[in-house]
């Protein structure tokens, strides 16, 4: 099994995405539905990207760009 697919927080970010998508997909309002399915998306997605980069700094890039979207999820 590839080390990204045993990381626990890439597997909870895949299942908040999944989440916060049922979650909201009868919300009236469609600009608030779309910025939280794309931040909780964008968790998920930055992980691995992160992940498949070789030089550490960018590895670092885009686990902060996750972090960000973490916040902008909650908030």
């Amino acid at each position: 099994m590839d080390p990204l697919q045993r990381l626990d927080a890439w597997k909870r970010a895949c299942r908040r995405s999944v989440s916060v998508y049922g979650l909201t997909k009868r919300c009236p309002d469609l600009g608030y539905r779309d910025q939280v399915t794309r931040s909780a998306l964008s968790i998920a997605s930055n992980i691995p990207e992160g992940y498949e980069r070789e030089a550490s700094k960018d590895r670092a890039r885009f686990l902060k760009i996750a972090k960000g979207s973490c916040g902008e999820c909650w908030t």
